[in-house]
């Protein structure tokens, strides 16, 4: 069974909405090669509609190797709004993200791989669908913007691996774990 990991960016005081705006300045080499890495080792991504967007107006007309990965890569978006994804090797699911993200996670080799921590992240996280939860610390306050956490069920989770960057951003990967 493949495994569901979930990826986002986070800045210290805990705002993980509108990257564009405030991560660029911290993605050097070394961030675009561990992006690269996990793109390689997955063989999907799931999405909802707002990174859907947000990625679909970014990458397909960018070039060269995470680009190209991203843009081949095949997606599942979910969505009950949109009515049609045009980005390439895209799918548009519209209904039960639980159930589809469950045969998903049942088929192929490589990760599924998600970007953002919105609600359907929320979703699948406390429908125990999510096996990691990554986040990359970003050494900026922000002070305004969509907070990370929201009010939701307790989530055990244990550290896999930590690694500070160059830039100072921190790379954080936890595991699900049991209460105990």
């Amino acid at each position: 069974m493949r495994k569901l990991i979930v990826n986002t960016l986070v800045t210290l005081d805990g705002v993980y909405g509108d990257p564009r705006s405030w991560a660029g300045p911290y993605f050097d080499e070394e961030a675009a090669e561990s992006s690269l890495a996990l793109l390689r080792d997955s063989d999907a991504m799931v999405m909802g509609r707002v990174t859907y967007e947000y990625f679909a107006e970014t990458w397909p007309a960018d070039t060269g190797p995470y680009a190209d990965r991203v843009n081949g890569i095949r997606k599942y978006v979910f969505s009950s709004t949109l009515t049609a994804v045009e980005w390439t090797n895209s799918t548009l699911v519209s209904d039960d993200p639980v159930g589809s993200v469950a045969r998903l996670k049942s088929e192929g080799d490589g990760y599924l791989v998600m970007y953002g921590f919105g609600q359907l992240a929320r979703t699948l996280l406390a429908h125990d669908l999510v096996d990691e939860v990554g986040f990359w610390v970003f050494p900026l306050l922000i002070g305004d913007g969509v907070p990370l956490f929201r009010l939701a069920p307790a989530t055990h989770l244990r550290l896999r691996s930590a690694q500070a960057r160059s830039s100072g951003v921190v790379s954080l990967s936890y595991a699900r774990a049991d209460p105990a």
